[in-house]
């Protein structure tokens, strides 16, 4: 990614610089809520909600960069290596991991969950 510091991570501030907690829990706050109501239309399973949030992050972070409530503030997953959107099998794990929750409130220092931690990719501000 372009402007990386002496660690080679992504640049400290702008466009391709680690996002912070605030956009990332109202990114994933607007996923949940629209995963909620759209598992109510289908299915009164519980579980329901925690698949469409699954199938959403497979299949919008290797095509788009980044999921509905990504999008809405601005944010999106990018790999430290080459600064692409994830592929398919990293979203995959990523998203796996993010389910289980656990792994996504532990964070280092550039807010990189060990979902991100386990894929190498961090999420960064798109603006």
């Amino acid at each position: 990614m372009g402007g990386a510091g002496r660690t080679g991570g992504p640049p400290g501030r702008g466009p391709g610089s680690p996002a912070g907690l605030g956009r990332r829990f109202a990114a994933i706050a607007i996923d949940w809520v629209a995963c909620l109501l759209i598992g109510r239309l289908f299915s009164d399973s519980q579980w329901t909600p925690l698949l469409i949030f699954a199938a959403e992050n497979i299949v919008l972070l290797p095509t788009l960069g980044s999921t509905f409530g990504m999008r809405v503030v601005r944010i999106g997953v990018r790999s430290l290596d080459g600064g692409r959107p994830l592929s398919p099998l990293p979203a995959l794990v990523r998203t796996l991991l993010l389910c289980v929750v656990v792994p996504a409130v532990i964070w280092d220092s550039q807010y990189r969950g060990l979902h991100d931690r386990a894929v190498r990719s961090v999420v960064v501000n798109l603006r």
